[in-house]
């Protein structure tokens, strides 16, 4: 199947969050594997201090976007929406932050 769409979520942890943040993907719920469109998706560790990259294939941009408004969305991502919601409740900064970036792939 052609890979034609590309979302890169860029995660930015505070680093005694990071195992935290691993063990959530190690455990993760696979709900993504279950959206139409869905191709594949990688989770890359930075070398020393950075972003993790959340890398996911779709086979389409309309895919994606229906992924991100789904209940299986909100599944796949509770435990570090809980995670964010509890430390703002205790007065403390996300041990998180992301952004995405979606890409339309023109070579291989």
């Amino acid at each position: 199947m052609e890979k034609k769409f590309v979302a890169i979520n860029y995660i930015q942890c505070d680093e005694n969050y990071r195992p935290r943040f691993e063990q959530l993907f190690a455990s993760r719920a696979h709900a993504i594997d279950r959206m139409p469109g869905f191709v594949d998706m990688q989770v890359l560790r930075p070398n020393g201090d950075g972003e993790y990259l959340i890398v996911s294939h779709w086979e389409s941009e309309d895919a994606f976007k229906k992924w991100t408004g789904s209940p299986e969305f909100i599944e796949g991502h509770k435990r570090g929406f809980d995670d964010i919601r509890q430390a703002k409740e205790r007065g403390e900064k996300p041990p998180m932050t992301s952004s995405f970036r979606t890409y339309e792939v023109i070579a291989r």
